[in-house]
Protein backbone atom coordinates (compact mmCIF):
# COMPACT_ATOMS: atom_id res chain seq x y z
CA UNK A 1 0.00 0.00 0.00
CA UNK A 2 1.17 3.54 -0.36
CA UNK A 3 2.08 5.75 2.19
CA UNK A 4 0.34 8.82 0.18
CA UNK A 5 -3.06 9.23 -0.27
CA UNK A 6 -4.94 8.54 -3.25
CA UNK A 7 -6.19 10.79 -6.34
CA UNK A 8 -4.81 13.68 -3.37
CA UNK A 9 -1.51 14.70 -4.76
CA UNK A 10 -0.08 16.12 -8.32
CA UNK A 11 2.77 14.66 -9.82
CA UNK A 12 4.95 17.49 -11.06
CA UNK A 13 8.37 17.29 -13.06
CA UNK A 14 10.82 19.55 -14.72
CA UNK A 15 12.54 18.11 -18.04
CA UNK A 16 15.79 19.74 -18.31
CA UNK A 17 18.06 18.95 -21.57
CA UNK A 18 20.49 17.19 -19.18
CA UNK A 19 18.38 16.03 -15.93
CA UNK A 20 14.71 15.67 -14.97
CA UNK A 21 13.59 16.28 -11.36
CA UNK A 22 9.69 14.57 -10.38
CA UNK A 23 8.38 15.78 -7.16
CA UNK A 24 4.74 15.11 -5.41
CA UNK A 25 3.05 18.39 -5.06
CA UNK A 26 -0.28 18.64 -1.99
CA UNK A 27 -1.87 22.20 -3.63
CA UNK A 28 0.96 24.77 -4.53
CA UNK A 29 3.54 23.16 -1.81
CA UNK A 30 6.15 20.59 -2.89
CA UNK A 31 6.73 17.57 -0.48
CA UNK A 32 10.70 18.10 -0.19
CA UNK A 33 11.12 14.22 0.70
CA UNK A 34 9.69 13.29 -2.39
CA UNK A 35 11.96 15.26 -5.02
CA UNK A 36 14.09 13.33 -7.03
CA UNK A 37 16.53 13.75 -9.94
CA UNK A 38 16.81 12.00 -13.11
CA UNK A 39 19.78 11.61 -15.83
CA UNK A 40 18.46 12.15 -19.14
CA UNK A 41 20.66 9.78 -20.67
CA UNK A 42 19.57 7.34 -18.93
CA UNK A 43 16.32 6.86 -19.82
CA UNK A 44 14.72 6.09 -23.45
CA UNK A 45 11.98 8.44 -22.69
CA UNK A 46 9.80 10.41 -19.99
CA UNK A 47 7.23 7.87 -19.68
CA UNK A 48 10.22 5.31 -18.34
CA UNK A 49 11.31 8.21 -16.24
CA UNK A 50 7.97 8.68 -14.45
CA UNK A 51 6.96 4.74 -13.79
CA UNK A 52 10.23 4.55 -12.07
CA UNK A 53 9.33 7.33 -9.97
CA UNK A 54 5.81 6.52 -9.15
CA UNK A 55 7.21 2.94 -8.22
CA UNK A 56 9.52 4.52 -5.80
CA UNK A 57 7.03 6.40 -4.47
CA UNK A 58 5.05 3.14 -3.71
CA UNK A 59 2.93 3.06 -6.85
CA UNK A 60 1.13 6.48 -5.27
CA UNK A 61 -2.38 7.32 -7.23
CA UNK A 62 -1.74 10.86 -8.29
CA UNK A 63 -5.46 13.06 -9.10
CA UNK A 64 -3.13 15.68 -11.23
CA UNK A 65 0.32 15.80 -13.47
CA UNK A 66 1.99 18.50 -14.77
CA UNK A 67 5.54 18.30 -16.63
CA UNK A 68 7.55 21.66 -17.94
CA UNK A 69 9.69 20.92 -20.84
CA UNK A 70 12.77 22.65 -22.05
CA UNK A 71 10.99 23.41 -25.56
CA UNK A 72 8.23 24.31 -27.80
CA UNK A 73 4.67 23.31 -26.34
CA UNK A 74 2.22 23.41 -29.52
CA UNK A 75 -1.38 22.11 -29.19
CA UNK A 76 -0.69 19.71 -25.99
CA UNK A 77 2.54 17.93 -27.30
CA UNK A 78 6.14 19.43 -26.09
CA UNK A 79 9.31 19.09 -27.79
CA UNK A 80 12.82 19.06 -26.30
CA UNK A 81 15.10 21.58 -28.14
CA UNK A 82 18.32 19.92 -26.53
CA UNK A 83 16.80 16.20 -26.07
CA UNK A 84 15.51 14.16 -28.30
CA UNK A 85 11.84 13.58 -26.68
CA UNK A 86 8.25 14.33 -27.79
CA UNK A 87 5.74 14.72 -24.41
CA UNK A 88 1.98 14.18 -25.11
CA UNK A 89 -0.90 14.43 -22.95
CA UNK A 90 -1.53 10.29 -23.79
CA UNK A 91 2.15 9.91 -22.61
CA UNK A 92 1.18 11.47 -19.23
CA UNK A 93 -1.95 9.73 -18.80
CA UNK A 94 -0.37 6.42 -19.16
CA UNK A 95 2.59 7.07 -17.33
CA UNK A 96 1.00 8.21 -14.56
CA UNK A 97 -2.88 7.29 -14.08
CA UNK A 98 -3.74 11.26 -12.86
CA UNK A 99 -7.09 12.28 -14.38
CA UNK A 100 -5.94 15.59 -14.79
CA UNK A 101 -2.83 16.36 -16.89
CA UNK A 102 -0.69 19.48 -18.63
CA UNK A 103 2.37 20.23 -20.48
CA UNK A 104 4.22 23.87 -19.81
CA UNK A 105 7.19 25.20 -21.52
CA UNK A 106 10.01 25.40 -18.79
CA UNK A 107 9.57 28.93 -18.62
CA UNK A 108 5.63 29.41 -18.51
CA UNK A 109 6.31 27.00 -15.11
CA UNK A 110 8.65 29.56 -14.03
CA UNK A 111 6.58 32.00 -14.50
CA UNK A 112 3.39 30.27 -12.54
CA UNK A 113 6.06 30.00 -9.64
CA UNK A 114 5.99 33.94 -8.99
CA UNK A 115 4.52 35.03 -5.58
CA UNK A 116 5.19 31.26 -4.32
CA UNK A 117 8.64 31.38 -3.91
CA UNK A 118 9.93 32.01 -0.81
CA UNK A 119 11.63 35.77 -0.87
CA UNK A 120 15.05 34.36 0.82
CA UNK A 121 15.39 32.67 -2.69
CA UNK A 122 14.93 35.55 -4.35
CA UNK A 123 17.97 38.06 -5.33
CA UNK A 124 17.94 41.58 -5.93
CA UNK A 125 20.02 43.17 -8.75
CA UNK A 126 18.00 46.15 -9.83
CA UNK A 127 15.53 47.96 -7.54
CA UNK A 128 12.50 49.76 -9.27
CA UNK A 129 9.40 51.23 -7.22
CA UNK A 130 6.42 49.45 -6.36
CA UNK A 131 4.18 47.91 -9.18
CA UNK A 132 0.60 47.82 -9.20
CA UNK A 133 -0.37 43.85 -8.63
CA UNK A 134 -1.93 42.81 -12.13
CA UNK A 135 1.72 44.10 -13.59
CA UNK A 136 3.11 42.32 -16.18
CA UNK A 137 5.98 40.44 -14.85
CA UNK A 138 9.04 38.36 -16.98
CA UNK A 139 10.71 35.22 -16.53
CA UNK A 140 14.10 35.03 -18.54
CA UNK A 141 15.61 31.20 -18.14
CA UNK A 142 19.45 31.60 -18.27
CA UNK A 143 20.96 28.16 -18.25
CA UNK A 144 21.43 24.87 -20.78
CA UNK A 145 19.36 26.97 -23.19
CA UNK A 146 17.70 30.61 -23.12
CA UNK A 147 14.66 31.64 -22.98
CA UNK A 148 11.82 34.13 -21.58
CA UNK A 149 8.21 34.27 -21.00
CA UNK A 150 5.93 37.10 -19.76
CA UNK A 151 3.83 36.64 -17.35
CA UNK A 152 0.19 38.46 -17.12
CA UNK A 153 -2.54 38.85 -14.55
CA UNK A 154 -6.00 38.81 -16.02
CA UNK A 155 -9.48 39.18 -14.31
CA UNK A 156 -9.53 34.99 -14.89
CA UNK A 157 -6.23 34.43 -13.78
CA UNK A 158 -2.57 34.05 -14.24
CA UNK A 159 -1.52 33.48 -18.20
CA UNK A 160 2.22 33.22 -19.24
CA UNK A 161 2.45 33.42 -22.68
CA UNK A 162 5.24 31.04 -23.96
CA UNK A 163 7.90 31.85 -26.50
CA UNK A 164 11.50 30.53 -28.31
CA UNK A 165 13.09 33.98 -28.05
CA UNK A 166 15.93 32.24 -27.24
CA UNK A 167 16.84 31.30 -30.81
CA UNK A 168 16.58 35.17 -32.72
CA UNK A 169 19.16 36.50 -33.45
CA UNK A 170 21.78 37.83 -31.00
CA UNK A 171 22.37 41.53 -31.03
CA UNK A 172 25.40 43.12 -31.87
CA UNK A 173 26.37 46.21 -30.64
CA UNK A 174 30.28 46.83 -31.62
CA UNK A 175 33.03 45.57 -33.75
CA UNK A 176 34.20 42.72 -30.94
CA UNK A 177 30.74 41.33 -30.68
CA UNK A 178 30.21 41.15 -34.35
CA UNK A 179 33.38 39.35 -33.99
CA UNK A 180 31.80 37.06 -31.78
CA UNK A 181 29.03 36.21 -33.53
CA UNK A 182 30.84 35.46 -36.66
CA UNK A 183 32.55 33.57 -34.44
CA UNK A 184 29.66 31.16 -32.77
CA UNK A 185 27.74 31.17 -36.26
CA UNK A 186 26.13 28.16 -36.41
CA UNK A 187 24.58 25.90 -39.33
CA UNK A 188 21.36 27.80 -38.91
CA UNK A 189 23.25 30.90 -41.11
CA UNK A 190 22.97 33.32 -37.86
CA UNK A 191 24.01 33.31 -34.44
CA UNK A 192 21.10 32.93 -32.14
CA UNK A 193 21.01 34.53 -28.14
CA UNK A 194 21.17 31.10 -26.94
CA UNK A 195 24.42 30.36 -28.95
CA UNK A 196 26.56 33.11 -26.50
CA UNK A 197 23.80 33.40 -23.49
CA UNK A 198 23.30 29.45 -21.92
CA UNK A 199 26.19 27.53 -20.12
CA UNK A 200 27.48 26.66 -23.67
CA UNK A 201 27.31 29.89 -24.74
CA UNK A 202 29.73 30.80 -21.72
CA UNK A 203 32.02 28.16 -23.25
CA UNK A 204 32.20 29.23 -26.65
CA UNK A 205 33.03 33.02 -25.59
CA UNK A 206 35.88 31.78 -23.63
CA UNK A 207 37.34 29.78 -26.67
CA UNK A 208 36.29 32.94 -28.55
CA UNK A 209 38.41 34.99 -26.30
CA UNK A 210 41.86 32.34 -26.47
CA UNK A 211 41.17 32.33 -30.49
CA UNK A 212 41.16 35.98 -30.60
CA UNK A 213 44.82 36.23 -28.29
CA UNK A 214 46.15 33.00 -30.13
CA UNK A 215 46.17 30.73 -27.16
CA UNK A 216 42.95 29.06 -27.62
CA UNK A 217 41.85 25.87 -25.30
CA UNK A 218 38.50 25.25 -24.18
CA UNK A 219 37.10 25.01 -20.71
CA UNK A 220 33.56 23.79 -19.24
CA UNK A 221 31.33 26.06 -18.35
CA UNK A 222 32.12 24.97 -14.33
CA UNK A 223 35.55 25.33 -15.12
CA UNK A 224 35.54 28.97 -16.01
CA UNK A 225 33.08 29.85 -12.92
CA UNK A 226 35.70 28.18 -11.21
CA UNK A 227 38.21 30.24 -12.51
CA UNK A 228 36.39 33.44 -12.23
CA UNK A 229 35.63 32.42 -8.38
CA UNK A 230 38.93 32.34 -7.25
CA UNK A 231 40.29 34.92 -9.38
CA UNK A 232 42.70 32.53 -10.81
CA UNK A 233 42.20 32.76 -14.09
CA UNK A 234 41.94 36.18 -16.01
CA UNK A 235 40.68 35.08 -19.70
CA UNK A 236 37.35 33.36 -17.70
CA UNK A 237 37.34 36.95 -15.95
CA UNK A 238 36.77 38.81 -19.47
CA UNK A 239 34.48 36.05 -20.60
CA UNK A 240 32.26 36.37 -17.92
CA UNK A 241 32.43 39.94 -17.95
CA UNK A 242 31.58 39.90 -22.06
CA UNK A 243 28.83 37.56 -20.95
CA UNK A 244 27.46 39.89 -18.38
CA UNK A 245 27.53 42.75 -20.99
CA UNK A 246 25.33 40.80 -23.57
CA UNK A 247 22.99 39.44 -20.91
CA UNK A 248 22.10 43.23 -20.01
CA UNK A 249 21.53 44.47 -23.27
CA UNK A 250 19.76 41.02 -24.09
CA UNK A 251 17.33 41.45 -20.90
CA UNK A 252 16.68 44.81 -21.67
CA UNK A 253 15.61 44.50 -24.84
CA UNK A 254 13.15 42.09 -23.74
CA UNK A 255 11.76 44.22 -21.22
CA UNK A 256 11.05 47.17 -23.69
CA UNK A 257 9.40 44.61 -25.85
CA UNK A 258 6.87 43.43 -22.43
CA UNK A 259 7.44 46.50 -20.21
CA UNK A 260 7.33 43.97 -17.63
CA UNK A 261 7.10 47.34 -14.93
CA UNK A 262 5.98 44.02 -12.25
CA UNK A 263 9.87 43.16 -12.46
CA UNK A 264 12.19 40.63 -14.14
CA UNK A 265 13.07 37.27 -13.18
CA UNK A 266 16.10 35.64 -14.04
CA UNK A 267 16.18 31.65 -13.54
CA UNK A 268 18.23 28.78 -14.38
CA UNK A 269 21.34 27.27 -13.35
CA UNK A 270 23.78 29.88 -15.33
CA UNK A 271 21.42 32.67 -13.81
CA UNK A 272 22.26 31.74 -10.23
CA UNK A 273 25.78 31.02 -10.46
CA UNK A 274 26.55 34.55 -12.63
CA UNK A 275 24.64 36.32 -10.21
CA UNK A 276 26.94 37.60 -7.82
CA UNK A 277 28.78 38.89 -10.92
CA UNK A 278 25.92 41.17 -12.59
CA UNK A 279 26.47 44.31 -10.86
CA UNK A 280 30.58 44.35 -10.66
CA UNK A 281 30.19 43.14 -14.19
CA UNK A 282 28.48 46.06 -15.70
CA UNK A 283 24.94 44.21 -16.43
CA UNK A 284 23.08 47.05 -14.83
CA UNK A 285 24.66 49.63 -17.22
CA UNK A 286 24.13 47.52 -20.02
CA UNK A 287 20.32 46.52 -19.10
CA UNK A 288 19.86 50.67 -19.23
CA UNK A 289 22.17 51.46 -22.31
CA UNK A 290 19.09 52.54 -24.42
CA UNK A 291 19.84 56.21 -25.46
CA UNK A 292 16.74 58.69 -24.85
CA UNK A 293 15.08 55.85 -23.27
CA UNK A 294 17.85 55.10 -20.65
CA UNK A 295 15.57 56.91 -18.03
CA UNK A 296 12.55 54.81 -18.69
CA UNK A 297 14.61 51.49 -18.00
CA UNK A 298 14.64 52.16 -14.58
CA UNK A 299 10.91 51.40 -14.06
CA UNK A 300 12.17 48.03 -14.28
CA UNK A 301 13.46 45.86 -11.38
CA UNK A 302 15.81 42.84 -12.06
CA UNK A 303 16.17 40.15 -9.47
CA UNK A 304 17.41 36.60 -9.69
CA UNK A 305 15.52 33.23 -8.43
CA UNK A 306 17.94 31.18 -6.38
CA UNK A 307 15.17 28.10 -6.15
CA UNK A 308 16.29 24.93 -8.04
CA UNK A 309 12.97 23.94 -8.16
CA UNK A 310 10.85 26.72 -8.89
CA UNK A 311 9.51 25.23 -12.13
CA UNK A 312 8.07 22.48 -10.20
CA UNK A 313 6.03 24.66 -7.55
CA UNK A 314 4.64 26.42 -11.16
CA UNK A 315 3.53 23.57 -12.50
CA UNK A 316 1.97 22.48 -9.01
CA UNK A 317 0.19 26.38 -9.13
CA UNK A 318 -0.97 25.59 -12.78
CA UNK A 319 -2.54 22.60 -11.76
CA UNK A 320 -4.42 24.20 -8.38
CA UNK A 321 -5.48 26.87 -10.53
CA UNK A 322 -7.57 24.58 -12.91
CA UNK A 323 -7.63 21.92 -10.82
CA UNK A 324 -8.36 23.12 -7.50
Amino acid sequence: MSRHPADTLTLVADIGGTNTRVALADGVDLLPDTIRRYSNRKFPGLETVLRQYIGEEDGVDCKGACVAVAGPVRDGVGTMTNLDWTIDSDTLHRATGAEHVAILNDLQAQGHALGFVDEANIRPVIAAAPAAPQAVRLVVGVGTGFNAAPVFETDTGRFVAPSECGHANLPIRNEHELELCQFVETAHGFPAVEDVLSGRGLERVYLFLGTQAGDAHEKSAAEIMAGVEDGSDPRAIEAARLFVKILGTVVGNLSLIQLPFGGVYLVGGVARHIAPYLEPFGFSDAFRDKGRFAGFMKNFSVSVIEDDYAALTGCASHVHNIYP
